[in-house]
């Protein structure tokens, strides 16, 4: 197994490793660790079944069904990423920073996305390393995240603050909208730790966050802008240019991430899975 990182912060490339095999327990150590160092890491050309996949994910945490996203109908943990090339001005899955519903009581620890088909342009992700973010974040705004708690909200999927049809994924991506349960508050750490390497990471997203604790919507609206500016900074993220078959892993409590909406014409297809982790502390 080769390591190459794609950036100074966020990202890396493994190569001579064949995930259509089994994973023993040397290799599984391997890809955790290569993880928690490189917060997304990529595989190329692997093109691999589903049970590939979930056998990929279970290496990382106990797979775990996602709410609001309907998955597909023959393997409820396994959801499409689809986008038709017939859907056009509409949004994508993902088409803002955010960390993967972090509006839970426990967000997903992080996720696994296995490309079909893509498109010969566009269609790129993007990740932001959140500890990079936090380990430069300027005094003032440290002070104002040091042990406090950050609110989030599942404004997307409420009723109170839910999108206009506009900014929405198109049909292809199937969603439960207009839940009282997801406009209700939720407090999560602004700052995380990841338990096996201490290090420590900014926890808030454009998304799901609505405010700090302590302080009211308005209160906190400048800080958070300050904060959103800070951890999508170019200096801390990769972006991936994605190829049929290739698989990416990302921590989804250390990154933000987001995917680009310039593909409109062209078809893109792509397999997620989802494991679970301790809740964040």
């Amino acid at each position: 197994m080769r390591i190459r990182p794609l950036t100074g912060f966020m990202g890396a490339e493994i190569s001579g490793v064949d995930l259509h095999q089994a994973i023993g327990d040397d290799l599984g150590q391997a890809l955790r660790g290569a993880l928690a160092g490189h917060l997304m890491i990529v595989l190329r050309d692997q093109h691999l079944l589903r049970a590939d996949q979930k056998r990929l994910t279970r290496v990382f945490g106990p797979l775990m069904r996602l709410p609001y996203v309907e998955p597909m109908a023959e393997d409820p943990e396994v959801i499409a990423v689809l986008k038709e090339a017939d859907e056009i001005n509409v949004g994508v899955f993902g088409g803002d920073w955010h960390s993967d519903f972090s509006f839970l009581e426990n967000p997903p620890g992080g996720s696994v996305l296995n490309a079909l088909e893509v498109p010969e342009v566009g269609g790129d992700t993007v990740w932001a390393s959140q500890i990079a973010a936090y380990e430069s974040l300027p005094t003032d705004l440290r002070r104002m995240v040091d042990g406090r708690m950050a609110v989030h909200l599942g404004a997307p999927y409420g009723v109170t603050h839910a999108p206009p049809a506009e900014a929405r994924s198109g049909a292809s991506i199937r969603m439960t909208r207009g839940d009282p349960e997801a406009d209700r508050e939720r407090l999560h750490p602004a700052v995380v730790t990841d338990p096996a390497s201490g290090r420590r990471a900014l926890f808030v997203n454009p998304i799901y966050t609505t405010r700090l604790d302590g302080l009211t919507t308005e209160e906190s609206a400048p800080v958070l802008a300050a904060l959103f500016k800070h951890a999508t900074k170019p200096d801390f993220s990769c972006r991936l240019r994605w190829g049929a078959g290739d698989v990416v892993v990302w921590d989804n409590r250390m990154s933000l991430h987001y995917a680009t909406n310039d593909y409109d014409g062209a078809r893109r297809l792509l397999y997620r899975t989802t494991y679970a982790a301790q809740p964040p502390v």
